[in-house]
């Protein structure tokens, strides 16, 4: 597999790591965008601990695979910018940036491309759809993500009480609090852990390679959260995306972990339930043999026939 690796300017001070990874020279479709959720960067989607990762299985299809670092995340750079950003500019400038570098670069002749949201990942695919006219978007597909808060999972909603308080939360290191963390929790208070990850389906044992993927919250990107919780829809730029949705005719596919606590399979389903798209397809991923929970949909064991396997298929066919 080819890997190339450039570095992106969003003209608002960051350069923004962006890498495209094909295995064929003359990649079938269009390009597909992996847009990384919160808390997290771009490193999960190339690490599986037992199996193929999710780009190694999309790009084994023929398909040309990016990844993107949006500000703040994995191997972007803050040139000139500063730190104050928001929802908005990730799924603006950022995905426009990105977007526009893809299309520029891409070694299929396609003038569109397609978004694969993951988590928060979803939430900024259709923000961006959304706010930017015309944008050159074909398919969609939330993986554990979602646009409207149908429900949420009691630790989430007391983690996100009050707008005020999150907006006032900063953590430094995280990632190393998680690599100590992730084994202790594990074996302590699994069904701590389980509303996120669960061991029951993925591989813990080697914890310290998955936790590069995480970062530090952001204060800003917090409090949007609390209150985009309390308010339910999501509001972007003055754009209510989430009463957008019927509007939206985009081939669009829906992948729901079962088990997941992060964003719960009412809240993720509901953005199926409500786009308007006649090309729309679900995916419930997990059972009570294997739980799914939120991470669990990129390293679990049955990851790339119950996962990546029909994403494939589904941008292959969009």
């Amino acid at each position: 597999m080819k890997v190339d690796r450039f570095l992106v300017d969003n003209r608002a001070g960051w350069r923004l790591a962006v890498t495209r990874y094909r295995a064929a020279r003359e990649p079938k479709g269009r390009p597909v965008l992996i847009v990384p959720g919160y808390g997290m960067n771009s490193y999960i989607f190339s690490f599986h601990p037992n199996g193929p990762s999710m780009v190694e299985s999309l790009a084994a299809r023929g398909i040309e695979v990016w990844t993107v670092d949006l500000r703040g995340q994995g191997r972007s750079i803050r040139a000139r910018g500063h730190h104050r950003y928001d929802i908005g500019d990730l799924a603006v400038e950022d995905l426009g940036a990105t977007i526009a570098h893809i299309l520029a670069n891409t070694a299929t002749r396609a003038t569109k491309l397609d978004l694969v949201g993951c988590s928060l990942g979803t939430a900024l695919a259709f923000a961006h759809v959304a706010v930017v006219a015309d944008a050159p978007v074909h398919a969609l597909v939330s993986m554990a993500g979602l646009v409207t808060w149908r429900d949420a999972h009691p630790l989430v909603r007391f983690a996100f009480g009050s707008p005020r308080v999150a907006g006032l939360m900063r953590m430094k290191n995280t990632r190393r609090i998680a690599r100590f963390a992730l084994p202790v929790v594990s074996k302590l208070a699994p069904s701590l852990l389980s509303i996120y990850l669960n061991e029951r389906s993925t591989d813990l044992s080697q914890s310290a390679r998955m936790v590069q993927t995480v970062e530090d919250p952001h204060p800003i990107i917090n409090r949007e959260i609390a209150e985009w919780i309390r308010r339910g829809d999501l509001v972007v730029r003055g754009v209510n995306v989430s009463a957008r949705l019927p509007e939206m005719k985009h081939p669009f596919f829906c992948v729901v972990a079962n088990d997941d606590g992060i964003v719960l399979p009412a809240t993720s389903r509901h953005t199926f339930d409500t786009i308007g798209s006649t090309h729309k397809d679900i995916l419930f991923v997990g059972d009570a043999d294997m739980p799914v929970a939120h991470a669990d949909l990129f390293l679990c064991k049955a990851a790339q026939p119950r996962v990546f396997a029909p994403i494939a298929d589904f941008l292959l066919q969009a």
